[in-house]
């Protein structure tokens, strides 16, 4: 998923009243799709819909997911759609925000198995702490757990982020970027610096996996469906 994917869009209770909530659309493009540091596709296509209200969300988020192979990436031999749903709650009390939620990666064609994780963020400042705990399907072997964690310092569209895996995954990246809104239009670009755990990439002479430096370039749009 893109960098949009940890932004919290949000979803009404029944309560709430329909007249608040707002929904919107989003269309995107990367020259590379890599999520949490993981190569995904080459040059991948996204969209989603979202429903908010109160700080709840929801949503719905879609992106074209590829082998790679030709890109020099090991992994799936499969194409297909990654398919993510979420919900949940995000707020704010004075400089401090919070959010709690609930994701579910799907995906076609074999590409990968689901999986399912919760959702914590606490922020203060420029500083934001995401923690997600989740459970992989695994296809026919054991499902597996994993924690990720990620801290991002974030100022005037300058961001830096440190993340990485524990459990039954490992592997650490960081990211240095810049995003802005130009005539309606979001651009982004940002330098991937990922370990060998996560990089897909094969040394050419011993075939063993090596660390990987990339620069990918996101375009995106909103749209207000109110």
């Amino acid at each position: 998923m893109n960098s949009r994917k940890t932004a919290f869009i949000a979803i009404a209770l029944l309560s709430s009243g329909i007249a608040n909530a707002q929904w919107s659309a989003n269309l995107g493009f990367a020259s590379d799709y890599f999520f949490r540091g993981i190569f995904q596709a080459q040059s991948s296509a996204s969209g989603g819909v979202d429903y908010e209200n109160n700080g709840f969300y929801a949503g719905i988020w879609a992106a074209d997911v590829s082998d790679g192979t030709s890109a020099g990436y090991s992994g799936s031999d499969a194409a297909g759609l990654e398919v993510d749903g979420y919900f949940g709650y995000g707020g704010e009390v004075g400089d401090f925000s919070y959010g709690i939620g609930y994701t579910g990666y799907f995906y076609t064609q074999d590409f990968d198995d689901t999986y399912q994780e919760i959702n914590l963020s606490g922020g203060f400042g420029i500083a934001t702490l995401d923690v997600a705990i989740g459970e992989y399907d695994n296809f026919s072997g054991p499902k597996q757990d994993y924690t990720y964690y990620a801290l991002t310092l974030e100022k005037n569209g300058f961001y830096g982020k440190y993340a990485g895996f524990s459990q039954d995954a490992d592997g650490e990246y960081f990211e240095l970027g810049y995003g802005a809104t130009v005539a309606d239009i979001d651009l982004g670009v940002y330098l991937l610096f990922n370990d060998k755990m996560l990089s897909g990439i094969e040394d050419v002479d011993s075939g063993s996996p090596t660390d990987n430096n990339s620069i990918i370039f996101t375009i995106g749009k909103s749209f207000d469906l109110n």
